[in-house]
């Protein structure tokens, strides 16, 4: 089973990017399990046709000891599996510690034995890398993480904490950085202000994602690119990422 985590700034695409991945490797045969740990609880819309999926938390309030997997896990109209861990009700409690109380529930309920995805995408808030939103690169749930970013400098910065809360982590044993995803924004010497990033964190490029309308067409049809436009050239690149996403990433310290 391959676990990826795929942090990025509020806003800078994380969440389409994941669900194109995702989209394009059950096209590829694979089954796959995507984790929304964003307190929006939105990550997975695009596999449901728009609806909003009930999340772990709120479920764990409706219905306590008495919740089953297939009141957390749902199968999307593309074939994604799809989980939301959700969030406090706004302006109380900690978000954080919702991701770590519905990460805790999964494994209690045994949900990777259960459905034994070959994939699993955390698509996680970086922002803050603090509390829950570190679950998946300290305690073991992911292997190797990504993120998400833009030539933009609140973006980059973004990105270079989170590069170094990984790092932090990488020497007890934990996850590994994979590199960058450009999800470019047409800023001017995009491409190269994100290659001087990479030379200062020790890291690189995995994919260019370009500025396409398609991608926009596709979410207002409350899709993915790969499902609406399986034949576009985003859907190819969303592809060519998947697959790089699954090579083995042999870091060094």
């Amino acid at each position: 089973m391959k676990k990826i985590a795929v942090y990025g700034k509020g806003g800078i695409g994380k969440s389409t990017t994941v669900s194109n991945v995702a989209t394009a490797l059950v096209r590829l045969g694979y089954t796959v399990m995507q984790v929304g740990c964003d307190p929006k609880s939105d990550s997975n819309k695009n596999h449901n046709r728009g609806k909003l999926i009930p999340t772990v938390l709120d479920t764990i309030r409706d219905k306590g000891d008495t919740i089953r997997l297939d009141d957390i896990v749902f199968r999307g109209d593309d074939g994604v599996l799809c989980v939301e861990a959700g969030g406090p009700t706004p302006g109380v409690g900690c978000a954080g510690r919702g991701i770590i109380a519905a990460f805790e529930k999964l494994a209690q309920l045994k949900a990777f034995e259960t459905y034994k995805p070959d994939v699993v995408l955390y698509d996680v808030l970086g922002d803050v890398v603090c509390g829950g939103f570190a679950m998946p690169i300290r305690n073991g749930y992911a292997k190797d993480v990504y993120i998400v970013t833009s030539g933009e400098m609140m973006s980059m910065y973004a990105a270079s904490n989170i590069a170094s809360a990984v790092r932090n982590f990488r020497t007890k044993g934990y996850a590994q950085l994979g590199g960058l995803i450009v999800n470019a924004k047409g800023i001017t010497n995009e491409t190269e202000k994100v290659s001087a990033l990479c030379a200062e964190i020790n890291t690189e490029i995995v994919q260019i994602i370009p500025r396409c309308n398609a991608v926009q067409e596709a979410e207002d049809q409350n899709q993915t690119v790969v499902e609406v436009f399986p034949e576009s050239e985003m859907a190819r690149v969303y592809t060519a990422l998947a697959k790089k996403l699954l090579e083995e990433k042999v870091e060094t310290l």
